[in-house]
């Protein structure tokens, strides 16, 4: 960290070792509030011998992010990927999100228009229905059912291939294929065998929708910016890759963990219960309370970034950690608390900034309907194992669950 004029040099000491896990499933790593408090820029030693700062303020994290000086192209030598595979396959294959304007501007816009509010809107009856199968395919297994592979898997893949346009009989390929692409345990190697698939499957469903275009994202994509040249088919190919895949990761990960939330605050279920125009709400709060996209938001420095009395040297890489800045009490009281009344709405859960997640509308209506869906049929829901005994996603780019088995 460079102090700022006339400030003394922070103490000289190790640095610290990022990731670090959650103790709770419910809370970010106990390290947050420390690094909050005491050195909100830390220096940290990440996998690949590599060195980034960890920004943990709320107003830090937004002023970073916003910055035009916050690089997400991967390609450059200090970007703190965390995971073996995670650099390498996203500087060959240039998913949006691992871009700089314009370019990423360019492709965001492509995609931006399938997420406003008014279209994720039209959709709220095709995501009830998947709920409402997929909550039958629940109450089906035999009991104890996993409440990640019988319902949240199951619901997030289908939405988001439906919003695509990919055949329910590829359905279950695609959810192999998110499993290793979204953890950062898989090698560069094993994430390239995953893609390679889903690539070639998705080739031949470019050229199927080329001759026989559909309602749906991707046949729009190439009916569109593919055949006007406005993209190629590589780029159009890792584009429809990330969005499949950040699709489904989230609220694969976000629904058993806001169930079980709300399931250890029966008070607040109970509020949902005779107040349910508050879902909305307790989406919202939700998504800051448990903030699973927490390390997502990898950047490198190309200038340097001045925050509140610290600088991010220029050519440094660093890591907005969401989970530490939702959790600020600068920013929001109490903010340990789940509280669906909870009036501040400031919160970083889809990140901030030019790359702020395209598909949060639809990430809101998806969690809303799931967990309303479940409440409603499942009145009865509960764990079938102490909560201190469910193992998480520890090396999952988002974080979550393994396997959550439920009762009702």
């Amino acid at each position: 960290m460079t102090p700022p004029p006339g400030a003394a040099a922070p103490e000289n000491r190790s640095d610290a070792a990022f990731p670090v896990a959650r103790s709770c499933p419910f809370a970010p790593p106990d390290d947050y509030a420390d690094m909050r408090e005491q050195q909100p820029l830390t220096r940290a030693d990440i996998p690949g011998a590599k060195k980034a700062w960890l920004v943990t303020r709320h107003a830090d994290v937004r002023a970073a992010l916003a910055h035009p000086a916050a690089s997400s192209d991967a390609r450059h030598p200090a970007f703190p990927a965390l995971g073996d595979g995670e650099q390498a396959v996203a500087a060959e294959l240039r998913p949006f999100i691992r871009m700089d304007p314009p370019e990423h501007t360019r492709i965001r816009r492509m995609l931006v228009g399938e997420f406003t509010v008014r279209r994720v809107r039209e959709l709220r009856p095709v995501i009830e229905e998947i709920c409402e199968e997929q909550v039958r395919h629940l109450l089906s297994r035999q009991r104890p059912a996993d409440l990640v592979g019988d319902y949240a898997n199951r619901v997030s893949t289908t939405v988001i291939c439906r919003l695509l346009g990919i055949p329910t009989e590829d359905l279950e390929f695609f959810r192999r294929v998110t499993a290793v692409s979204g953890s950062r345990s898989s090698t560069a190697e094993e994430v390239s065998a995953a893609l390679a698939g889903l690539f070639g499957l998705l080739d031949k469903l470019i050229d199927a929708k080329a001759a026989d275009p559909r309602d749906d994202l991707i046949s729009r994509l190439v009916t569109g910016p593919l055949a006007r040249g406005e993209i190629s088919r590589r780029s159009l190919l890792s584009q429809i890759g990330i969005t499949l895949n950040a699709g489904h990761e989230t609220t694969r990960n976000m629904i058993p963990l806001a169930a079980l939330d709300l399931l250890r605050h029966p008070d607040q279920v109970a509020l949902l219960r005779s107040e349910p125009h508050r879902w909305p709400d307790a989406v919202e709060e939700l998504l800051r309370h448990l903030s699973v996209a927490d390390v997502i938001p990898l950047r490198v420095a190309t200038d340097d970034i001045e925050l509140d009395g610290a600088t991010i040297p220029a050519g440094d890489g660093f890591i907005a950690l969401l989970a530490a800045a939702n959790h600020d009490p600068r920013a929001f009281d109490r903010p340990d608390v789940l509280d669906i009344t909870r009036p501040e709405r400031h919160h970083v859960a889809f990140g901030y900034g030019p790359h702020q997640c395209v598909g949060q509308n639809l990430g809101r209506l998806e969690l809303e309907v799931a967990l309303r869906v479940l409440f409603d049929r499942v009145p009865s829901l509960r764990p079938a194992v102490p909560l201190e005994e469910l193992a998480a996603r520890s090396a999952s780019a988002v974080f979550g669950l393994e396997e959550v088995p439920v009762e009702w």
